[in-house]
């Protein structure tokens, strides 16, 4: 059996931003005490939630190297290194690994996308050309490419393939990958509104944009499944699935950072082209986050 990155929830944090738009470290720093403070089982930094896809090569790097020291040991820290370009995910992988990382966070190649035969051998290649153990990050909704459960069964075979963050949203699909590929790879909820289903199926837990408003909550939909109280763990998933579907209603991390500056966390906005909410948006998420108990 291949060693366990992490079970509960994990973060997807956000990069919190200068009104200038220059990364704010300090902030980060915070957000990170937060999360572990409130039980969170791993940061998962430079992943969509994070704006990876508008960051510099520096900034990326600097950002991984941040979050490993201040981090400190204290929960595991999950890189996030894919790319549509695999010598580039190749060489950000041995970067984060030098960093300090404790696994990589891998996307499927987005906009010029591959084949199933392309996905095993961009996995394999990112695999071979490190010890770090991965995370195969699953979503159709925003590279336009799917992994296959067949095609899973084949990338498990990988020692260093190890888990799968799964937001297809569809169960049926994780099932079928369950089915086929035991316990040879781990699954992890990519969707907030699916934790519970998705650890039914015998996933470890969530990479979660719930996290970064309510940590603990999130921390405790996973932990009171594990102690077998899963009526408990469905109630509190259904309590907050009005916020987890307002989170996402604008294009991720929008309302997420919205949502933190609301609590009064500053995280800044989100890098051009992403772009703020409207005044009767932000209006709504404001009563949901009441609704969930965040603001008075």
């Amino acid at each position: 059996m291949k060693k366990e990155i992490f079970s509960g929830a994990g973060v997807a944090i956000v990069t919190p931003m200068y009104p200038d738009g220059s990364i704010h470290y300090e902030k980060l720093g915070q957000l990170i005490d937060w999360q572990i403070e409130n039980h969170t089982d791993a940061i998962v930094i430079c992943g969509t939630t994070g704006e990876s896809a508008c960051m510099t090569d520096q900034e990326h790097i600097d950002c991984i190297e941040f979050a490993v020291k201040h981090t400190a040991g204290r929960v595991p820290v999950i890189a996030g290194a894919g790319s549509n370009d695999t010598a580039y995910a190749v060489q950000l992988s041995k970067e984060a690994k030098q960093l300090g990382a404790d696994a990589l966070l891998h996307v499927t190649p987005y906009y010029n996308k591959t084949s199933q035969k392309g996905l095993i051998a961009h996995f394999n290649a990112i695999a071979d050309a490190t010890d770090l153990p991965i995370i195969l990050y699953n979503v159709p909704s925003r590279t336009g490419v799917n992994i296959k459960p067949e095609t899973y069964a084949q990338l498990a075979k990988h020692p260093n393939i190890v888990a799968a963050k799964e937001a297809s949203g569809n169960i049926s699909q994780v099932a079928q990958i369950k089915a086929l590929c035991g316990d040879d790879l781990d699954l992890y909820s990519g969707n907030d509104d699916q934790i519970v289903p998705l650890l039914s199926l015998g996933a470890k837990g969530v990479i979660s944009v719930l996290s970064n408003v309510m940590p603990k909550e999130t921390h405790d939909i996973c932990a009171l499944f594990f102690e077998g109280k899963v009526q408990e763990s469905a109630a509190l998933q259904l309590k907050l699935l009005d916020l987890i579907n307002h989170l996402f209603m604008d294009v991720n991390p929008i309302p997420v950072k919205a949502a933190m500056n609301l609590m009064g966390f500053d995280v800044g906005e989100c890098r051009l082209p992403l772009v703020s909410m409207d005044d009767a948006q932000i209006g709504v998420l404001r009563e949901s986050m009441k609704q969930a108990g965040l603001l008075a």
